[in-house]
Formats: structure tokens, sequence, C-alpha cells
């Protein structure tokens, strides 16, 4: 019976981890596949896959074309090794979920099918390499497969899966700006075909039909404007109208609508995707109910013992206090056991940080307590905490005098609070000021070293002092109330940032490695004092007089990874892309434009504006964001145990420093009374919550309590079409 009741918690534990982290994993329930998905689910597992993944990628920069050259051997060995890695962490994923699942599961069998790929084309490379044959590493373009396909890269999934939903809806606007462009194209061909004009380089202007296309493409970037208008404009001040008409048109009104559709359609799945989360977080709390559940008179509850080791289980580095506090919150009435509802509210209170602090007094207060507490040393505390201290030292004008009243400003400022809480863990903005002044620092000491002992007369390191104190005005923004919410939105986005970043890594790797093999060698960059044949035109005859060779653009080439993502980098920023492209196609053929066209539309088109999307709903939900249900719970609980502190409060008199101590408990003797024992919390600020979590919780309003929601593959299959929550419950009602 022990047996059966420990298994059970270990299984009830995972269901409410997968509910804090929001994982929908549909893993085997037997007591040996769940600690394997404990295992699998672990942090160090889960940055070392990271860790191969990322090392895995970064072979292209020491493969040839490298940048960094490696023997051959050793980077294969290290691919190898990666590829070892990856099959290893599938086999561990297989034996933790359900054959049927697995296999019906596309990203296990695209992961399967880039393992053999890579070691098929592997083994071919390294075969004709020993005969001296000439092959393509055509596999390295599946290598970010392992980037997108592992359970850990869920969100780089769900926006692949936002671009996959919204292509429909945006093919058909693209089809129409497509007929806009030709039309266009083709009347630009019919009013200056045969006038005979000529481009400011003396080439023909506007007299080939495919030419004309892909200048006013273009045109829509705005990238070559406003030359490419200007031979007509010269000939007649009225052809302006023709290139004005074209760029209301397709400049204007179609990249707004690719905009529109893309906001709409993301917003669309978006809410698709945050519906499934909620749904399926409300079933697994469900589950671990159903597991630990008892029964007492009328309804069902969990033991408070019980609800303790599964808060242990789930969730071992908070504090006993900590704990203690969540249980006074889940089992308001002290009855010792906690419901179904407040039970179910287990993952949301888990995921709201609360902060232990403990009340600490100054050291000087306790060893000069006549001379910390006089009436000079009050003005002076009083001076250091007041808001005007902060505008005044952050603006002032002299180097020398900035760095002497700042170090004055940190010996304040650590004499008016107490110095363990001045430099506490959650500190952010006091270890950023000593760190810009310790910098600071070093680097006038360095610079007035290098100038006493050598002919040094640089200003670099003062310019970098300068810049330091730039960085603290940072701090002056952060204290405005007006641009609070600006700064908690460039907060709350920057996990959904690094998640955009990994889908532009993708995407770069893809087009970087193409580009390697079309373009490599093509064009070269000479220093300017070379003598080298043709070193004026990039090391190729075919970029003579052109724009690119003019503009000495010869070091953006594809002759290894590195100048590869920078190239996408300078073409992602669009300007001058189209001087890139015409000096690519120069040097190999014509049809090299449509790389950098395509380009341009996934990346460009599409993931900027899905990117762009996500920052309009981001300060959406700023905007109306209240406090949730849970959080205003545990703020009461605090306030009711008398142990609350308010956010201005943290730098009174009276410091506090966030601990996480597990020798302090909140209940006392008997555990009747809580004692505080200098311990006092807070919730952490709401400026560190992901816009996905804030999400989640405005859907989970509209579910009702007594709503269990769908099943599992119910839940899996939702489509945008279904109803909502309100909607749900009505039907099931009638």
């Amino acid at each position: 019976m022990a047996e059966a009741a420990s298994e059970d918690l270990l299984l009830a534990a995972a269901f409410v981890s997968d509910a804090q982290y929001n994982r929908n994993i549909p893993f085997k329930t037997s007591p040996e596949a769940v600690r394997l998905y404990r295992l699998y689910n672990h942090w160090t597992m889960r940055t070392a896959t990271y860790f191969f993944i990322f090392l895995n990628l970064s072979l292209a920069m020491f493969e040839e074309p490298a940048v960094y050259p490696l023997p051959f051997l050793v980077t294969s060995l290290v691919e190898v090794l990666c590829l070892l890695v990856f099959f290893g962490r599938l086999t561990h994923f297989a034996r933790v979920t359900h054959r049927s699942v697995f296999w019906k599961d596309t990203k296990n069998i695209c992961i399967m099918a880039a393992i053999l790929l890579s070691l098929t084309d592997l083994a071919i490379y390294g075969v004709l390499r020993i005969y001296n044959m000439k092959s393509v590493r055509w596999s390295r373009i599946v290598r970010p497969i392992f980037l997108i396909n592992f359970a850990e890269s869920r969100q780089i999934r769900r926006a692949f899966r936002s671009i996959r939903n919204t292509l429909p809806e945006i093919t058909y606007v693209f089809l129409l700006f497509m007929f806009s462009l030709l039309m266009f194209s083709l009347m630009a061909l019919k009013l200056f075909g045969e006038r005979n004009l000529q481009t400011a380089e003396g080439l023909p202007y506007f007299r080939n039909y495919l030419e004309i296309v892909f200048d006013l493409y273009v045109l829509v970037t705005t990238a070559n404007s406003p030359d490419v208008m200007m031979p007509a404009f010269d000939f007649s001040s009225w052809y302006a109208l023709f290139f004005i008409a074209f760029v209301i048109v397709n400049t204007y009104i179609f990249m707004s609508l690719f905009l529109a559709v893309v906001y709409n359609n993301y917003k669309k799945h978006l809410k698709n995707e945050i519906r499934k989360l909620a749904y399926m977080k409300r079933r697994k709390m469900i589950e671990a109910f159903n597991l630990l559940k008892e029964e007492e008179g009328a309804q069902f509850v969990v033991r408070e013992a019980r609800w303790k080791q599964l808060v242990k289980l789930v969730a071992p580095d908070i504090s006993n206090s900590h704990r203690e506090l969540l249980l006074h919150i889940s089992d308001d009435e002290q009855k010792n056991f906690i419901d179904k509802k407040s039970f179910l509210q287990l993952a949301d209170l888990l995921n709201i940080q609360v902060i232990t602090l403990k009340i600490r007094s100054h050291p000087l207060g306790r060893w000069m307590p006549r001379v910390y507490k006089s009436a000079v040393s009050r003005f002076l505390r009083s001076m250091v905490r007041h808001r005007i201290w902060l505008h005044l030292l952050y603006t002032f004008p002299s180097e020398w005098v900035f760095l002497a009243l700042y170090i004055i400003e940190i010996l304040l400022k650590v004499y008016t609070y107490e110095p363990r809480a001045f430099f506490g863990k959650n500190q952010f903005w006091n270890w950023f000021d000593t760190l810009i002044i310790f910098a600071a620092l070093t680097a006038t000491i360095l610079n007035t070293t290098l100038k006493s002992t050598t002919k040094y007369n640089s200003q670099q390191i003062l310019d970098i002092v300068f810049i330091l104190r730039v960085l603290r005005l940072i701090r002056i923004v952060d204290s405005i109330q007006r641009f609070r919410v600006i700064m908690n939105t460039l907060i709350n986005i920057i996990p959904t940032m690094l998640t955009f970043g990994g889908l532009t890594l993708v995407v770069y790797c893809v087009f970087a490695i193409i580009g390697m093999e079309l373009f490599h060698g093509k064009i070269q960059f000479f220093p300017a004092n070379s003598n080298a044949p043709h070193a004026l035109e990039c090391g190729n005859p075919a970029l003579k007089d052109s724009l690119f060779a003019r503009g000495k653009y010869c070091k953006n080439n594809f002759n290894n990874f590195a100048s590869s993502f920078i190239v996408l980098m300078e073409l992602t920023v669009v300007n001058q892309w189209h001087v890139f492209a015409n000096g690519f196609a120069n040097v190999t053929a014509q049809p090299a434009k449509l790389y950098f066209i395509a380009f341009h539309i996934v990346m460009v088109i599409i993931i900027v504006n899905i990117f762009v999307s996500f920052i309009l709903e981001a300060f959406f939900v700023e905007y109306s964001l209240e406090k949730s249900e849970v959080e205003t719970a545990i703020e009461q609980k605090i306030q009711e145990l008398g142990m609350g502190v308010q956010e201005d409060e943290l730098q009174d008199e009276q410091l506090l420093e966030n601990m996480e101590n597990a020798d302090h408990n909140l209940e006392g003797e008997g555990g009747s009374k809580p004692q505080s024992k200098g311990l006092v919390f807070k919730i952490a600020s709401k400026r560190y919550r992901t816009v996905d979590a804030l999400l989640q919780r405005m859907f989970e309003a509209e579910i009702p309590p007594e709503d269990e929601g769908p099943s599992f593959e119910e839940i899996l299959n939702f489509s945008p079409s279904d109803a909502l929550p309100s909607n749900r419950t009505s039907e099931s009602a009638a």
C-alpha cells in the first residue's frame, strides 16, 4: 500500500510539473516511465541537448568553406558524437511515451530522418574525399531540424506553426500583390521602353520586362527609391505620377495588408495555442488530484501531509516558509486538507514568484547606535533615499567629478542601507550601478597609468568611461512612471525575442548554407593597398563599374559561414539589398536574384511581420493587465499573516534581502499561530512575467471553475474554429 501511494505521489508530481511548465507530452504512467520522464525533463538533460544542438550548428564555422578550418576527421567525429546524443535523447523520449504516440509524432520522424541523412551524407562525403573527388555536404541544410523538433523547442515549433497557419491567407494577398506588380511592370514597359532612356550608369532603362519586375519589386521595399524613378522623372515630371501610384498601391496598401493578415491569423492561432495550454493544464491538475484524493464527508480532498510531500517533489528548491505560505492560501480555513478548487490552483501558485525576505538592521546601527541614529545621520540617509539624488548624480557632466561623486554615492548607500540587503541577489540596479562604477574606476586608473608610463595619448579609455556613465541613465528612464509600460513590455517580450531569435537562426542557417554553395569564391575581399588583379572589382571582372564594386561591398560575400550571416543580416535590414542581388547575379546568372527575393519574402514579409504582430499583442496585454485571482489571494494571505511588504517599502530603513532559508517556518508552536521570525513576503514585480503567461491567465479567467475541460485527445485536436469556453459551457448545459 505504501509503495502504491509513493508511486501515485510521483505520478501526481509529474502531472503538476507538466501543468506548471505547460508541457503537453503524453507520457506513460508506469512507475519506471514516470522516473524516466522526470529525468528527461531535468534541467541538466535539457541543457546538454541544447549544447549539442548548437555545437552541431556551429560546425559550419569549421567545415569547408571555414572561418577557422579544422581537419575533416575532427569535424566528422564531433558531428557523429552530436548525432549519437540526439539518437540517445530520442530513444529516451521513446521510452517514456506510448509507441503509437511516438510514431504518429511528426517531429520524431523528422529527427530520425535527419540523423539518417546526416550519417549517409557524411559517409559518402568521406569516401569521395579519400579519392579526391569534390562533393557537396548537402545534409548540413537539415541541421536546424534538431533545433526545431526536439521537445525542448516547443516555442520555436509554435512560431513555425504560426507561419504555416498564416501561409494560406498570405498566399492570397501575395498573389494579388504579384498581379499588381506584373501589371505595373507591363505599364512601365509600355511607357518607358521605347523612350531610349538610360540609367545613371548608362544602362538601358526599363527595356527588359523581367528586369522591370525586379526593379519595381525592389521599389516596394523602398531600397532603390528615388534612383529607379529619376530617368523617367528627368524626361517628364508627369511620369512621377506612375511611381507615386505604384508606391501607394504596393508599398503602403499591400505591405499593410500583409501585416494585417499576419496579425489577424497570428492572433487567432495564438489564442488557439493558449487555449490548448490552459485546458491541458486544467486536465493535468485534475489527474493529479484524482491520484491523491481522499473522501472527506461529501467531497474529495487532498490531505495536508500529502500536499506537502507533493510540493516538495515538484518544487524542492523553495523554502519551508514559502511552502507554508502556499499551504495557508490553499487551506484558508485551516481544515488540514485542500479541496479540489484550491488544489487546481497549485500550478499557478508555484508559477507566481513569491520573494521571502528577512528584515535586517544596519551593522552600524548595532555598533554605533548613537552616531547612526543622530539627526545628521538621519538627514544624510533621507537625502540619499530621495529621488532628486538619483537625477542629480546621474547627469553630472565631468568625467572625474562623475567618478568621484558616484564612488561617494555607493559608499553613502551602503551607509544608509544594510549592506547584505543592498547587494541582495534581486537588487539588480544596485549591482548594475556598482559594476558600472567599478569598471569606470578601473578604466580611469588604467588610462592614468598608461599616460604616466608610456606615450599613450588615446581617448579611447575615457570614451569607455563616458559610455559607462551614459548606461546609468537607463535607471532614470526606468524611474519615470510613464515609461514603465514600455519598459515592462520590453522585459516581458525578452523570452519571445529569444524564440524569434531561434526562428531567425534556423532561416539564416538554411539560407547561409545555400548561399555558400551558390556563391562561394565568386567574390573576394582584398585590402585597400592590394595589387592583385581585379582587386577593385572584388576579384571578378564581371563586377567592373558595378554599384557593388563602387560601393566597396567586397567583404559582403558567402565565402564562409560567418560572412554569410552578416550578408543575411544586411539583407534583413533591406537597404541596398538590390545592390547585393545584382552583384551576385552578375558573377553567376540572373536567376540568382530569386535567392534574394526568396529570402526577403521569408524573412522580411513573413517572420518580421509575425514578430511585429507579437509586439502589438504584448502591448495590448500590458495595457490591459490586472492582478490575477491567485495573486490577489496570495497578497491577502500575506497581509492577514502580518508579513507583507509593499514595493516602495523595500528601500525603507528596515532593509530586506531576498532569502531562501529552509530553516524558517511560518508555523509557531503546535502549528497554531504563524511566527514571522523576521520574515516578510512580497509578490515579485509583474515585469518579469512572459506575455504567453499573461495571455494564458486571461484565457483561464474565462473557464468556469467547475469545468473540467475536454479530454487529452480532444485538446490536442483543437482548431481555431472550435467554440470558446463560454460557448462550450452553455452547449454542455443545454
